[in-house]
């Protein structure tokens, strides 16, 4: 049976880092969304919306990847890693058993327009080493086809007839994510495979098809079923995230930055966090 969507999850508004206006989609412990654990859209022209960032804080448990649609984001961690992404750029961080970082925007972002997702880690890699890596959006590799284009940020695509591999390879494992955009009226078939879980962010424009109206931007999709997902954009086109993954089938225990999957975990991480020894 071709995947079909069987449910929306609106984003919902509010802030974080230093007060700056978010989008977000949480789905901790959702099972439909694992591995997928939050998505954020950062989208405001008024610097004073996000000028204040994300100072440093920490992070346990988890994977962050940042992608920059418009304006800049400026990364440095404890591990000693500084990158800069713009217009396209991914920036990709698995938290591992621990690393204090900061996201800020550049100075000469005058409006910013971006996501940050959260990706869950297997509970074998949760202490791992931290790792990031960040990639220009010029070296993303891209499909196309008859009214579509894809950047591929992660993992193994097939859309239509093309088909190719993203830049990101560190990603959980089996976890794939791409940025579509459709002119207005077209259609995709999104392959995936059996047993995965496959979500789509709507950023831009609508779709038609899941339901009376279609789909408003703004919406984390939920799709369904075994086979492709057949994508048809709106009147006005439609740009979209698509995040495909095998679900861990974990427990998810989730305290502010941290991921964990007891709850003796996420207090073990506070404590080491309070008595300075959380990065040792």
């Amino acid at each position: 049976m071709a995947r079909q969507v069987t449910a929306l999850r609106r984003a919902q508004a509010t802030s974080d880092g230093a007060g700056v206006a978010i989008q977000r989609v949480a789905g901790f412990g959702d099972a439909a969304l694992d591995p997928l654990l939050m998505v954020d859209e950062l989208r405001s022209e008024h610097r004073e919306d996000f000028a204040a960032g994300f100072p440093p804080h920490p992070h346990r448990g988890m994977q962050t990847l940042t992608y920059m649609k418009h304006g800049g984001i400026a990364h440095e961690d404890s591990q000693g890693n500084r990158g800069e992404i713009r217009g396209g750029g991914l920036q990709w961080m698995s938290a591992g058993r621990g690393i204090i970082h900061s996201e800020m925007p550049t100075q000469d972002s005058a409006g910013l327009h971006g996501f940050q997702l959260w990706v869950n880690l297997p509970a074998a890699e949760k202490l791992a080493a931290p790792r990031y890596r960040d990639i220009e959006g010029a070296a993303l590799p891209r499909l196309s086809g008859d009214g579509f284009e894809a950047a591929l940020l992660a993992g193994e695509w097939r859309l239509g007839s093309a088909a190719g591999s993203g830049a990101l390879e560190e990603l959980t494992p089996q976890a794939a994510l791409a940025d579509l955009t459709l002119d207005p009226g077209a259609t995709v078939a999104v392959a995936s495979e059996a047993g995965e879980n496959l979500v789509a962010y709507l950023y831009e424009g609508a779709l038609a098809g899941a339901g009376p109206g279609g789909v408003s931007r703004g919406h984390l999709l939920v799709v369904a079923g075994d086979g492709d997902w057949t994508v048809e954009a709106g009147p006005a086109g439609a740009g979209l995230l698509v995040l495909r993954g095998r679900p861990l089938r974990e427990p998810v225990v989730h305290y502010g930055p941290f991921v964990m999957n007891t709850r003796e975990e996420i207090e073990q991480a506070l404590a080491e966090y309070r008595d300075g020894t959380f990065l040792g």
